[in-house]
């Protein structure tokens, strides 16, 4: 039995999960958490570090790190890499202005080794604002097609509403539960 398969067999007894939640500042990423977790979201401040939450779903634990996005903090990211199964950049899709950098930032993480074989969900947020792109122009925008190096899924949501929150989350759980928990 290789070393793969006895890690393996034994995250299958834990069922545990690394998400790291990225994107740039004001995405969303903080309220993506809070909603999900049932928190209040009517004060919320820059992240500036990061925020740790361990939440059960579907007989999960899911270890989800939200790492703060403005542009000193990026450097950092690299610093959450280790052991991550499953990546959710966040997208404020009524920011189109900073798309270029979004694609840039999303295209650099991707070719990070530590993150290869992370499964990749992009949240396409803010679904709820006049003007917001829709999740197929934020599609074309990041030119995800282009990506083959990972499993990836957009989802449109709104952070505030909670809408379709929980269909990204179930989704990346899926595709992560796929590739690294065996079935017995």
């Amino acid at each position: 039995m290789g070393l793969l398969t006895i890690l393996k067999k034994m995250k299958q007894k834990e069922k545990e999960v690394r998400i790291l939640m990225l994107g740039l500042d004001n995405a969303g990423k903080t309220t993506i958490l809070k909603k999900f977790n049932g928190e209040d979201i009517n004060t919320i401040e820059p992240t500036l570090g990061f925020n740790i939450k361990t939440l059960e779903h579907r007989d999960f634990k899911l270890n989800i790190w939200d790492v703060g996005g403005q542009r000193s903090l990026r450097s950092y990211w690299r610093n959450y890499f280790e052991s991550t199964d499953g990546l959710i950049w966040v997208v404020d899709s009524a920011d189109q202005r900073r798309l270029a950098d979004c694609k840039m930032e999303l295209q650099g993480l991707l070719v990070e080794e530590r993150l290869a074989g992370a499964t990749l969900l992009v949240f396409a947020n803010k679904q709820d604002l006049p003007g917001a792109l829709s999740a197929e122009q934020i599609k074309q925008a990041l030119d995800l097609d282009s990506i083959k190096s990972h499993h990836w899924q957009i989802q449109w949501c709104s952070a505030v509403t909670g809408e379709k929150l929980l269909d990204g989350i179930d989704w990346i759980i899926s595709d992560i539960a796929s590739r690294i928990f065996t079935m017995d």
